[in-house]
């Protein structure tokens, strides 16, 4: 299966490969002349072939178009911050699974120095989407949103996407199982919600329920927060996913 790398446009049937792409695949992919890869502008997908591989560009023709389907189901994820190794490896997985849009939460069991640190780290974990984003064959990087309270993101992601289902994953007892809260729904968009390691605050759990959200758990053993995005996510696409 043919890699598949970003480039800014495409223009004239041509484009550059810049950046740490070029230089990956210049370096570590061997790129020549006449090889043949996949790029996207973020709209459309090309198959393009190598017309001139140097260790800063890689310049292609453009081909051929290449048919993208459209997402089942357009995820968004609203994910506590956590110690950053940890957080990264959600970012990665989110990314595989399709997610659309992430906003990191600054929550309140989140660890201080990790929240101070979040603006600073938001380059790498923009890289961290666009190489996970790329080797998965999306069409896109998933937009990464400002670190924000979850109060905010709540009320947020509920305005941007009415009619989708909004979905507060907790630890609480009682929390409903998720496939009865998804049971026999059809929506075309999902706002998914996974708190830090310490769980959501009472004031978070009630300012997500008065956004609309509802509470769903992930069954009686406690994960860690990485382990809920991925579990959380593959069962909400295959859960919605009609197709």
């Amino acid at each position: 299966m043919r890699r598949r790398f970003f480039v800014d446009r495409f223009e004239q049937g041509r484009a550059v490969l810049r950046g740490d792409a070029a230089h990956h695949a210049f370096h570590v992919l061997r790129a020549t002349a006449g090889q043949e890869f996949e790029l996207s502008d973020g709209q459309a997908v090309w198959l393009a072939r190598i017309t001139a591989a140097r260790r800063d560009a890689v310049e292609f023709s453009l081909v051929e178009p290449v048919p993208v389907a459209a997402p089942a189901v357009e995820m968004a994820l609203l994910l506590a911050i956590v110690k950053f190794d940890r957080f990264e490896w959600a970012l990665e997985k989110a990314t595989e699974l399709g997610v659309a849009q992430i906003t990191p939460l600054a929550a309140a069991r989140s660890e201080k120095a990790l929240v101070a640190a979040a603006a600073k780290r938001a380059a790498r974990w923009q890289k961290v989407l666009t190489e996970a984003a790329q080797q998965s064959r999306q069409l896109r990087a998933p937009v990464l949103q400002p670190a924000t309270r979850p109060a905010d993101a709540f009320r947020a992601a509920a305005g941007a996407h009415r009619g989708g289902v909004l979905l507060f994953f907790s630890e609480y007892p009682g929390a409903p199982a998720l496939r009865t809260v998804v049971q026999n729904r059809t929506a075309r968009s999902a706002v998914v919600a996974i708190g830090p390691e310490g769980g959501w605050t009472p004031e978070e759990r009630d300012a997500a329920l008065a956004a609309g959200f509802c509470e769903a758990g992930l069954g009686p053993t406690i994960l860690r927060t990485e382990t809920a995005v991925a579990a959380a996510l593959a069962c909400v696409t295959y859960a919605l996913a009609r197709e």
